[in-house]
């Protein structure tokens, strides 16, 4: 079985990539400057393709030949001046993807998306995979264009592939790779005084591997999954990693002035050309929301038993091996 990952050489491929090794040859999609530290590691050959998800030719000769198709490579930034961008990759690579798998008659999909494409309601606390996207103040350009790329691999089922989508939450990542997954750990390690009134929906990366191998396993063709452990308040999650860490928790609530002071912060920063910080009055906002992402699709099918919080931050962190 050949499989191809975009995305690879992130956190969340390189683990896709170790779990889906299981099932056959790993194919991966890289760019010229692509770094490949995180899968140095790796005990299995990576057969490399070079190209770009934004380029149409490359996705026709890098899908040939291929049993399958994991498609995780994804843009995230809340900076404003890189909304064409996100539409760029998360939207019209994700429709280059299944274009070009179409057109060379290769028919399985597993389409990494995010919660955030599924939306959020001021009025509901419960989300789960039947949830209709509606047009909210609390969607960024981020959960956006995930949706939008979501539309595209709909498309696809409807024009003959078979799919499968993943909406994880926020993943727990390694700290020492440095990537958008380990942001909300450093919060806490860079010594930060405030927290969110709002919940956080999380998982741990090695956990959102698994179960999407196991999901393909399954066979779970035309469906989607929310993948996330639970949701806990940010209070208690910064609580958490400071014990584990020995370190002072966040201690100081945002209120609803915050909003505005963010709002406010940001268009400063923006003139001077300084902003590529995720604060602004929508994230703000949406971390004061106390929502639920359902993982119990996944659990009536699976029966997935997923790491502590506690083991997944020493393992982080480094605390733990």
């Amino acid at each position: 079985m050949n499989i191809l990952i975009t995305g690879i050489t992130g956190l969340y491929g390189s683990l896709l990539a170790q779990e889906f090794s299981k099932l056959g040859n790993i194919h991966g999609l890289k760019r010229k400057d692509s770094k490949l530290d995180l899968l140095k590691p790796l005990d299995f050959e990576v057969h490399w393709h070079e190209g770009d998800i934004r380029d149409m030719e490359s996705m026709l000769s890098a899908v040939k030949g291929m049993d399958l198709v994991v498609h995780a490579a994804g843009m995230v930034s809340f900076h404003p001046g890189e909304k064409e961008a996100l539409y760029a990759i998360n939207t019209q690579g994700t429709a280059n993807v299944v274009n070009a798998m179409l057109t060379e008659g290769i028919e399985k999909l597993l389409y990494v998306s995010s919660v955030a494409a599924i939306g959020r309601s001021q009025e509901l606390n419960l989300v789960d995979e039947n949830f209709k996207w509606i047009e909210s103040p609390l969607n960024t350009d981020y959960a956006i264009s995930k949706y939008w790329g979501e539309l595209e691999v709909w498309r696809g089922q409807q024009e003959g592939l078979q799919v499968l989508v993943i909406n994880p939450s926020i993943l727990i990542g390694k700290v020492a790779h440095h990537r958008s997954s380990t942001a909300i750990l450093d919060y806490v390690i860079d010594g930060n005084k405030f927290y969110p009134k709002g919940d956080l929906n999380y998982i741990d990366v090695r956990d959102a591997a698994l179960l999407a191998r196991q999901l393909v396993e399954k066979e779970a063709w035309g469906e989607r999954f929310i993948l996330n452990k639970e949701s806990i308040p940010y209070q208690d999650f910064f609580g958490k990693v400071a014990d584990v860490l020995s370190l002072k928790a966040p201690f100081i609530p945002i209120s609803k002035k915050w909003v505005g002071l963010a709002s406010f912060i940001n268009r400063i920063l923006k003139a001077l050309g300084l902003s590529k910080s995720p604060l602004n009055s929508q994230t703000v906002r949406i971390a004061q929301q106390k929502t639920f992402y359902s993982n119990r699709k996944v659990q009536a099918l699976l029966g997935y038993r997923y790491h502590s919080l506690e083991d997944s931050i020493r393992w982080a962190t480094g605390e733990e091996k």
